[in-house]
């Protein structure tokens, strides 16, 4: 099914292994994966953001070995 795009389109950047896909699409596989701990609100990303956190605890915790594998995708 064709995508019919309304209005304006805002790509900020994509940089390294990012992927801006516009249209039909069959599978799209991610070809690297990283691990990132961050606090409430602190991932945040828009034009206008308020973001009111009174307490923030962040479990970097993680009992796993390997969390996702994308060797099948290179």
């Amino acid at each position: 099914m064709p995508a019919t795009i309304i209005g304006g389109i805002k790509v900020t950047s994509v940089s390294g292994n990012g992927t801006v896909n516009m249209g039909d699409v069959l599978q799209i596989a991610p070809k690297s994966t990283t691990k990132t701990n961050s606090g409430a609100g602190g991932a945040n990303t828009g034009d206008f953001l308020q973001t009111n956190t009174f307490c923030s605890v962040t479990n970097t915790f993680d009992p796993d070995i390997k969390d996702a594998g994308v060797r099948g995708n290179n």
